[in-house]
């Protein structure tokens, strides 16, 4: 009897042992993939902060800048145009900014003609892309034009130390051209450089020193 007693505790024994080792084993593999999620969620949670440490900071451009440069004409003839630009923070936005650029041109019979344009621009999903507000819809909210309209389709980005405002315009014909404005940091003002393509053919490219007031 006493050796039946002993077997019958040793097969609990057996079964207790058994039952923790599998019990351990459960709470091991819960504690295994526990630290998996947390792992990852902080690995993600640093490429969103490496990304945002690494997104472009537009404060750098803010300032008015002036200039001038000497534009060809169709007949071989050249003009001589003043050009300012202001970039800077929109009150009623803490990421947009905009950038307002106005030409002005001596005509030969003495005239001075002036053209202004002024851009908002807000931070996009895509980092260091920027999508233009150039009109306000019916809710109130600034909205892109319409270039199927003939109205022309702009956005910004910021790559190094150049700021570029790219606009597009579709013709009556389907024709398209693309204008792109690369402003880049310089010493003392900004390097602008004007270029414009039609159908993909280059058609004009100007460059010259906008200096920081």
């Amino acid at each position: 009897m006493p050796t039946y007693q002993a077997k019958l505790l040793q097969q609990a024994a057996t079964r207790g042992r058994h039952k923790r080792t599998a019990r351990d084993r459960t709470l091991s593999l819960t504690r295994l993939q526990w630290q998996v999620q947390a792992g990852f969620l902080a690995l993600l949670m640093i490429i969103v902060l490496a990304g945002q440490a690494m997104a472009a900071d537009v404060r750098p451009f803010f300032g008015r800048y002036q200039g001038s440069l000497v534009v060809p004409n169709p007949d071989g003839s050249t003009e001589q145009r003043d050009a300012t630009v202001r970039i800077g923070p929109l009150a009623s936005s803490d990421d947009g900014f905009y950038v307002q650029w106005t030409t002005t041109s001596l005509k030969k019979d003495g005239r001075r003609k002036t053209k202004s344009y002024n851009v908002e621009f807000q931070p996009t999903e895509r980092a260091d892309i920027f999508a233009a507000a150039m009109k306000r819809n019916v809710f109130g909210h600034t909205v892109q034009l319409d270039p199927m309209k003939g109205e022309p389709y702009v956005w910004g980005r910021i790559v190094g130390d150049t700021l570029t405002v790219f606009s597009m315009f579709i013709g009556p014909n389907g024709d398209y051209e693309m204008q792109q404005y690369d402003r880049t940091l310089a010493e003392g003002g900004l390097d602008l450089v004007y270029s414009s393509h039609r159908n993909g053919f280059p058609r004009k490219e100007l460059k010259t020193f906008l200096e920081r007031q």
